[in-house]
């Protein structure tokens, strides 16, 4: 079940087609203790996705959907980060023609309106180590440095 690799330049059609019953996708530049195992007993039926949502970090306050009462919504009072971390459905993909390229947030967006996106929101560690900046900031934690 899991994919062990960037989907960066693959289109989503590729990702799909790597996914049998139901695909776990991680984000390259993120560092968590977030247990992946959880994701496994994750129930599709009758949803499209299930994102792993985190509070928002420094750079990047406003947060990105809503978390109310397990449903992900694209707006609401207090918005969290998605963390990079979600299980998705192929059926979510459907409508993309096969080899075209789109962006995951779209695609999202519009199943969030159809109220079929679950989600949870994680409170333990997880850094966006998407810059040198905060790569290095995270070794020099890890490495046990201010």
């Amino acid at each position: 079940m899991p994919i062990a690799r960037s989907t960066r330049g693959d289109t989503l059609a590729d990702v799909v087609e790597r996914i049998l019953d139901k695909g776990l996708v991680i984000n390259a530049d993120i560092h968590t203790d977030y247990d992946l195992s959880a994701l496994a007993r994750v129930d599709l039926r009758g949803e499209l996705a299930h994102l792993v949502l985190v509070d928002n970090p420094p750079q990047h306050p406003r947060g990105d959907f809503a978390l109310e009462a397990g449903r992900v919504r694209e707006t609401g009072e207090h918005l969290l980060t998605f963390s990079g971390i979600g299980v998705y459905a192929p059926r979510l993909f459907g409508g993309i023609p096969p080899g075209a390229k789109a962006s995951l947030a779209p695609v999202l967006c519009k199943a969030m309106a159809a109220e079929r996106v679950s989600g949870e929101h994680y409170r333990g560690r997880w850094h966006d180590i998407g810059t040198p900046e905060r790569l290095q900031a995270l070794d020099t934690e890890l490495r046990g440095g201010a």
